[in-house]
């Protein structure tokens, strides 16, 4: 086995998975070479400079000055490299089925170069079965056996942005491999510069223990948003309920509602397997059912202020609202599925006059609007015909914003509460 200052590995992709792994593999004395199509990334990283939020400027230009990592577009350069980890997009069509386009394109250019001793890791979350039927053709296709001549495995990444406990390097590896010897290989490897490996015995049971974390969390946060739309109609506060129910020691796991769910991981992945086993005659009841209860929670909020201007005698079309907080989560900067977006989309269509503010977000460009993040003064709370609370980012000043605002809506139950018709703790203040 290579030491790892004798090891150059590749990373397929310099995202929010790619490059922390990058950093992180980097810090143990691997040499790596960053792969990407964006030749601005590819730029940045080799100026010193980060473009993921929970990786400093700082990791990067250190690694830069030692000589271990470098970013390039030239995918050719990928026969340099003895370990090859691909940590591209995996995103959904518009009639949600998987796109593997960008797995096929990178194994493709892995396969291109691919020599005798690689180990090859596919880290993108996908559909079980994509390691053994997309990869493993393209990489067998040169004559080399799986096993003997070269490895590949199935390493899911655990990535929370913004998470300050949990990052790349303590958060356990699981590793599955298309055979032992696979698995073995990427254990190895991993535990070089990562706390705690978990090995599986196969590549669908690496597969799909990723796409099962987050079905989880999707199908319970389903329930708590249910939870709240049945607490509205019994008038019933469903915050409260929820931290009752958790002052049980057993059998109960937290989970809060809120105005929908976003990231790229919890919207999207349990459609993966939805897909997957609708191939297979199967129908996935409880996803299919959780997905249907998230989406529709945007529209829940949007009526909460369509309620809220009700009882001031208001239109939506024509009135001002203001949107705190467009990130998809607490304290981060991306937007991607975010369920604030989907409000504002509704808003927008009911002709209502949006502005937002987000510390994280200073421009938005999405669902057709062209926004600038809004100053967070109190003439913009007060303004406003409507506060609407969407992320619950922590430098916002909640007791400010109660008293300032004419009209508020809380989807992230932050704000004080204010006792009244409003019960059910969604409309805080009208």
């Amino acid at each position: 086995m290579q030491s790892n200052e004798t090891t150059t590995f590749g990373v397929i992709g310099l995202g929010y998975v790619g490059l922390p792994l990058a950093v992180e593999a980097g810090k143990s004395g691997i040499r790596v070479i960053g792969f990407d199509v964006s030749e601005k990334v590819a730029a940045s990283v080799n100026e010193g400079r980060s473009h993921i939020q929970d990786v400093p400027d700082t990791s990067v230009a250190a690694l830069r000055e030692q000589s271990l990592l470098e970013a390039t577009t030239d995918m050719a350069r990928l026969s340099e490299c003895d370990v090859v980890s691909i940590c591209v997009p995996t995103p959904l069509s518009k009639t949600r089925d998987p796109d593997v386009s960008y797995i096929i394109a990178a194994s493709q250019a892995v396969a291109a170069g691919l020599r005798k001793g690689q180990l090859v890791v596919l880290e993108s979350t996908t559909y079980p079965g994509t390691t053994r039927e997309v990869l493993l053709p393209e990489l067998e296709a040169k004559g080399l056996v799986v096993g003997e001549d070269f490895h590949l495995c199935f390493s899911p990444e655990r990535v929370d942005p913004g998470n300050q406990t949990w990052n790349t390097k303590n958060t356990p590896k699981v590793v599955g491999g298309i055979t032992s010897a696979c698995t073995q290989a990427g254990a190895d490897f991993y535990a070089r510069f990562l706390d705690t490996i978990v090995p599986v015995s196969s590549t669908e049971a690496a597969e799909l223990t990723k796409i099962l974390e987050n079905t989880f969390r999707a199908v319970n946060i389903g329930l708590a948003n249910e939870t709240a739309l049945i607490s509205d109609r019994l008038g019933v506060d469903v915050w409260e309920v929820i931290d009752a129910a958790a002052t049980k020691p057993f059998g109960f796991m937290k989970f809060t509602p809120g105005p929908g769910l976003g990231g790229h991981c919890i919207p999207v992945d349990p459609h993966y397997l939805s897909w997957k086993m609708r191939t297979l005659n199967y129908k996935t009841r409880f996803i299919e059912l959780a997905s249907e209860i998230n989406s529709e929670m945007p529209h829940f909020v949007v009526d909460k202020v369509r309620e809220a201007l009700n009882r001031r005698k208001k239109a939506v079309n024509g009135s001002r609202i203001l949107l705190l907080g467009v990130a998809y989560k607490r304290d981060i900067e991306d937007v991607r599925e975010s369920p604030a977006l989907d409000v504002l989309r509704l808003l927008l269509e009911d002709g209502a006059d949006v502005a937002y503010h987000d510390p994280f977000v200073p421009r938005l460009d999405e669902e057709g609007a062209h926004l600038v993040s809004t100053a967070l003064t109190d003439d913009a709370l007060s303004g406003a015909d409507v506060v609407v609370i969407l992320t619950d980012h922590t430098d916002f000043d909640y007791t400010r914003v109660a008293e300032k605002a004419v009209a508020l809506v809380d989807a992230r139950h932050v704000a004080p509460r204010v006792r009244g018709d409003a019960a059910s703790g969604w409309i805080v203040k009208s």
